[in-house]
């Protein structure tokens, strides 16, 4: 019988690096993750996307829309800087709603429902195109750090890859925990495991980390379900889209559907109150004021004998229904039978309950206003892992971040957006001055400049600064070049053609406005109400000679001419606001000031600046506790 013998070798004589060096690693490939693989590699930086699954990219995992009140103006920012998530909302979307439209122009709020498997497999689709950027399928546990500076990743495979810088973007994978009921189990999502060690990495390294809760519901099998005997909600007549690009117009639509709870549903909620994790104290982690779940609401809103649920499709070819406004933690067999309490779901069956997860995050008072961490250079936090909720605002911190490290590495200056030029800004300086206590989520109260950041002028505003970083395309700038010049040429002759009544009457007694009296200009006709440039050119032979001369864009021309004339007033005086505000953003404070000792400054305000680190004199009077008078007296500190 023969024998044979093996030499035992030393790992390192046979193995090779399988990695090159990279200019920047993503950490999670959600939303964050996915806006920021796509801005980094398209900005020409050597990118690797570290996820478990890339073919869960941008995935849907609560409701399958986009969109909505500020997140809808997010959305359309993300597209003028050159991101990739409207373009993918185009494409994907089954419904498409302009909310607030009986608002002014600063509250309209696009909203779309997405195919929610399409949503994911067309952003895989569009990374993989991108030659710059490639895929490893893992999960990471430690950052690698020299010199208190990120040189790379190690992951769960024992394999170490190095970066010039990391980007994390975790989302509800951190120490993630599922429950449902007195189950609790691990999982980033239901189906899939959470990310281990790298929240304790994190904290040996110095960061400050807590626990935050959100939830999802049940998913139900659309063939059990009666719509007949809910409200129907269908799309606009005329839908719009998220990019301005040339995405194809949305021309056919799935409804969504209305239905309410009642007192027996809260009743039979009610009998699962005893075995739920939140009341009985088993989840620690703060969940979403704003999106509360169903048994919250019933104790929060005891007065109210119903909630009212939005019942949502989750694509083309589903039978899959999402229902909106009935996230639980309670038992499964709890859920099931109030579920079937309620108009339309008498029969319902379920293909999985609804759940809470809990997870890490850290506070983001630890970042610069680049998303770079202030204890490790280099190293970027973005979406969900900084306190955040929703896709939308996760997806515009990825791209912060991205063309943050993307600019550092080539040694320019940061890209940082003012809280007058866009939502982006508004979430970046709140999160990084103000920190979060519970799960931060956009609103249009939040923005001071409303009026200023409209969703129908983010091209306008955004596009020409993001091409001058080398993201946005030559293509897009040129089209926003072009739609201001017809733009400016619209309102110019609005402004200074006078319109004699036989050529309009008709027209304003059909809108039920009075007829004109005299020859007037044809800018105090638009001021009126029931007047639209867009009905006026049928009318009038000189507008319509100048409409028909545009080959692009021509509704959002007509559109931002409108407001722009119509709230003319308004908008002047919030740009004279913010320019005078502005000159404190522009008043900058050095790292290395130790607040604790100008003892002019009360206390409190020293110890929140000492922490906080602020960028901007206008960064630091927004800082809880912090007075006039402190701001005063480090106006005069600095001047010194």
């Amino acid at each position: 019988m023969f024998q044979f013998y093996i030499k035992s070798v030393p790992r390192e004589t046979y193995t090779y690096s399988m990695f090159e060096e990279y200019d920047v690693i993503i950490v999670g490939g959600g939303h964050a993750g996915s806006e920021a693989a796509a801005a980094a590699a398209n900005m020409g930086a050597k990118t690797l996307l570290i996820t478990m699954n890339r073919h869960s990219v941008a995935a849907m995992s609560c409701n399958p829309a986009m969109g909505g009140i500020a997140k809808g103006q997010i959305v359309r920012e993300i597209d003028a800087l050159g991101g990739m998530s409207g373009i993918i909302t185009d494409r994907t979307m089954i419904q498409f709603r302009m909310l607030n439209k009986s608002k002014g122009p600063a509250m309209w709020s696009p909203r779309a429902q997405s195919d929610k498997k399409l949503f994911s497999t067309e952003w895989l689709h569009e990374l993989e195109k991108l030659e710059n950027l490639d895929f490893w399928e893992d999960t990471v546990s430690d950052i690698l750090v020299e010199d208190n500076k990120v040189v790379g990743v190690k992951t769960m495979l024992d394999i170490e890859i190095k970066s010039k810088t990391v980007i994390l973007t975790n989302g509800t994978f951190l120490n993630g925990t599922i429950h449902i009921g007195e189950k609790s189990f691990g999982g980033g999502r239901i189906g899939e495991k959470s990310s281990k060690g790298l929240t304790e990495n994190l904290v040996a390294l110095g960061f400050e980390s807590d626990r935050m809760k959100t939830g999802t519901p049940v998913r139900v099998d659309a063939r059990t379900v009666d719509f007949s005997v809910m409200t129907e909600q269908k799309g606009d007549e005329n839908p719009g889209k998220f990019s301005f690009t040339d995405t194809k117009q949305l021309t056919n639509q799935q409804s969504c559907h209305l239905t309410y709870t009642s007192l027996k549903v809260h009743d039979i909620l009610r009998t699962g109150f005893e075995f739920s994790p939140m009341f009985v104290g088993r989840i620690q982690g703060v969940g979403p004021r704003y999106c509360p779940s169903i048994e919250d609401k019933i104790e929060r809103f005891s007065d109210k004998d119903r909630h009212q649920l939005f019942v949502e499709p989750e694509g083309w070819n589903s039978n899959e229904i999402y229902v909106n406004g009935f996230s639980s933690s309670l038992p499964e067999d709890i859920q099931l039978k109030a579920l079937r309490e309620i108009i339309g779901f008498e029969k319902a069956k379920i293909f999985r309950p609804g759940y809470a997860i809990e997870y890490d995050f850290f506070q983001p008072t630890q970042l610069k206003n680049t998303l770079e961490t202030k204890l490790i250079e280099n190293l970027y936090f973005a979406g969900q892992i900084n306190g955040t909720t929703g896709y939308e605002e996760a997806g515009a911190q990825g791209l912060i971040a991205s063309i943050n490290a993307v600019l550092k590495i080539n040694n320019k200056k940061p890209f940082i957006l003012k809280r007058s030029e866009a939502y982006i800004g508004v979430l970046v300086d709140d999160l990084i001055t103000k920190g979060t206590e519970e799960p931060y989520r956009m609103f249009t109260s939040r923005a001071e400049y409303r009026t200023l950041l409209r969703q129908g002028n983010a091209d306008l505003r955004l596009t020409p600064l993001s091409n001058k970083i080398g993201l946005a395309s030559d293509e897009r700038l040129k089209r926003v070049i072009y739609k201001k010049e017809k733009i400016k040429i619209l309102i110019e002759f609005i402004k200074e053609f006078s319109i004699k009544p036989e050529f309009i009457d008709e027209y304003l007694i059909s809108v039920g406005s009075p007829a004109l009296k005299q020859k007037i200009k044809l800018s105090n006709v638009l001021l009126r109400p029931q007047v639209s440039i867009a009905a006026m050119i049928d009318f009038i032979e000189p507008l319509r000679n100048i409409t028909n001369e545009i080959d692009c864009c021509l509704d959002e021309i007509l559109e931002e001419a409108e407001i722009l004339i119509k709230y003319e007033s308004y908008i002047q005086k919030e740009q004279d606001l913010a320019n005078r505000i502005s000159k404190h953003e522009n008043v900058f404070l050095k790292d290395d000031i130790d607040y604790m000792k100008i003892e002019a400054i009360s206390y409190e305000a020293r110890e929140k600046m000492n922490k906080i680190k602020p960028s901007s004199i206008g960064q630091a009077s927004r800082i809880s506790g912090v007075s006039p008078a402190d701001i005063s007296v480090l106006l005069v500190f600095i001047g010194k």
